[in-house]
């Protein structure tokens, strides 16, 4: 039987949307609506940046996922798995 290769989920696309939100697009086609503010309002560890909305909005892509300046990321699958989906018309 032949082996499948598996894709590497990323994001291919992001952009800020307002307040503690970020749409992205992956790499799979589905774009996603990414709300941080849990995530903000847990002011644990590194992520307690996030909340300067200035830092927040200053990501960028790597390779694979959104960065804030090499210090905060999150795994791809994790940002998938926390986004709501955007239905395209």
């Amino acid at each position: 039987m032949p082996q499948t290769k598996s894709t590497i989920l990323t994001v291919n696309k992001a952009e800020y949307k307002g307040g503690f939100l970020i749409a992205v697009t992956f790499n799979n086609g589905k774009d996603m609506l990414l709300d941080f503010s849990d995530i903000v309002k847990s002011g644990k560890g590194v992520c307690s940046k996030l909340a300067d909305i200035n830092y927040f909005k200053s990501f960028t892509l790597d390779p694979f996922t959104i960065d804030w300046n090499n210090e905060v990321g999150f795994a791809p699958e994790y940002l998938y798995n926390m986004g709501k989906e955007i239905k395209k018309l």
